[in-house]
């Protein structure tokens, strides 16, 4: 039946005009073509600052591109070098070396064409791409031993030339751990005016004040550096050794129960979160203790070797594995695959071999003297120790010094003979670039020791390496003073 004229409504008349607007622009499009233009959608390290952890940045394109021509006309200022890998349209740039830190960065992508698009058709070339992003600031923390700053948690930035001092002046610090990003310090410290006999700490997390954005969740914010949150008390039991896991969320803990006359009954072990009450794990006794990277299990010393206890999902701990061949671990690779461990021989030297997580054992030193610390570089193919030498058999005087081993060859390599002297500390930068150590003073300083922690007077010192194997000829720089630096992640 047709039509009657005038029947159309209005609504009819309105999708009639919109069929016909697409229409038009169909033709237009196939008429004039495609004239958007190549562009880079996201860059995964924009505005953010990067740690040692990260090792790559990924581009994506709103179109596939001619990938050969990516790497020739990718600039980045200063040079990183890497290589290029892609799938679809994401771009990889996977770094060859750890960024060095404390430097900003521009990378620059121009005259790179789309993919040939087919018979007649010139490729397109992107529309120029420039960014920013730059490395953490080269930092680190240590104990003070200088008048006010005495036994109070200090922040040396290198990157800025500022000091800021953490903690308040009641308060003293006998250890602290720095969370993964930096931006906050785990420290246990008890009241100032306690007596020795009574030194009890407690646990606490401080801010660093550091900015930190890392690429693979959302900025942490910058909150002012000192502000200070207790995580446990010392009411029921005294706290004598802990470790933050690498997630920095869950914190494992050796207490001793304390009896109303202030006596230590036994030692037990425990974990917690930052937001929830500590968790006993039924374990065996142990002494020394270290959570592995990926933060499921822990390896503590028991008995006559090491114990690889299980942290997830259970309260009683039975031994995952068991090294009986092993009574110290000194550190874990960032990937976790390797472990740095001690042997103690019957002629009474020492071993230091490396691990793997597949059960692979290789002795690197035979030492006639002490193993004191070992941290792997970020590519596990160096350790860098601090060991002793005995200088005297008669009396056993032993000189630290600092030295790397090539693990491949075995190669060890002295870097730095140190003076004689009681409880040395090392630190290697996340970079790998130098190493913080502490120097003994002969002035004794007056520290905690009123409160039962022993704060030794000593100046810091930072020895720059070179990324050469032959490490010879270096020249430490003095800093400050002050006890045991940790760099900052």
């Amino acid at each position: 039946m047709p039509i009657a004229k005038g029947r159309f409504m209005p609504l009819d008349r309105w999708a009639l005009s919109l069929i016909l607007g697409l229409l038009v622009a169909i033709v237009g499009l196939i008429l004039l073509g495609d004239h958007t233009v190549p562009k880079v959608k996201d860059f995964s390290w924009q505005n953010r600052q990067i740690g040692a952890e990260d090792r790559a940045f990924t581009l994506t394109f709103n179109r596939p591109m001619t990938w050969e021509k990516v790497q020739p006309n990718l600039e980045i200022t200063p040079a990183l070098e890497g290589k290029v890998s892609w799938s679809g349209r994401r771009m990889a740039y996977t770094l060859e070396n750890p960024i060095a830190y404390g430097q900003s960065f521009q990378l620059k992508l121009t005259n790179v064409p789309e993919q040939t698009r087919g018979p007649g058709r010139s490729p397109k070339l992107m529309q120029p791409f420039v960014a920013q992003f730059s490395s953490r600031d080269r930092a680190f923390v240590y104990l003070g031993t200088d008048a006010q700053e005495s036994g109070r948690l200090i922040l040396q930035n290198l990157s800025t030339q500022t000091k800021t001092v953490l903690t308040p002046e009641n308060l003293v610090v006998s250890e602290f751990k720095p969370f993964p990003f930096g931006d906050r310090i785990l420290f246990s410290a008890a009241d100032k005016n306690q007596s020795k006999s009574a030194f009890n700490p407690k646990l606490f997390s401080v801010t660093t004040g550091l900015e930190v954005h890392p690429p693979s969740q959302e900025a942490l914010g910058q909150a002012k550096a000192g502000q200070i949150q207790e995580l446990l008390d010392n009411e029921t039991y005294q706290i004598l050794k802990y470790d933050l896991g690498p997630e920095g969320e869950t914190i494992v803990l050796q207490r001793a129960r304390r009896s109303a006359q202030g006596a230590l009954g036994q030692v037990s072990l425990w974990k917690m979160s930052l937001d929830g009450p500590p968790q006993e794990i039924q374990s065996e006794p142990g002494g020394d203790f270290k959570i592995a990277p990926d933060g499921q299990s822990l390896v503590m010393a028991q008995g006559q070797g090491l114990a690889v206890l299980p942290l997830k999902g259970q309260t009683e701990a039975k031994p995952l594995d068991f090294l009986p061949e092993f009574g110290n671990l000194l550190s874990f690779s960032a990937d976790g695959t390797k472990a740095a461990v001690v042997k103690f021989n019957n002629d009474f030297t020492r071993s230091l071999f490396l691990v793997t997580n597949q059960g692979q054992q290789q002795e690197l030193a035979r030492l006639k003297g002490g193993v004191l610390a070992a941290q792997f570089d970020p590519h596990n193919q160096r350790l860098y120790c601090l060991l002793t030498q005995v200088i005297n058999d008669q009396d056993y005087e032993e000189q630290p010094y600092l030295a790397v081993i090539e693990i491949d060859s075995r190669q060890i390599t002295k870097l730095l003979d140190l003076p004689i002297q009681p409880n040395i500390t090392m630190s290697l930068a996340p970079d790998a670039t130098a190493i913080l150590f502490d120097q003994v003073l002969d002035t004794p300083a007056d520290g905690g020791a009123s409160s039962g922690v022993n704060i030794r007077a000593s100046n810091l010192w930072m020895l720059p390496l070179t990324a050469s194997a032959e490490q010879r000829q270096l020249t430490p720089v003095k800093l400050t003073m002050g006890a045991v630096p940790r760099w900052l992640p």
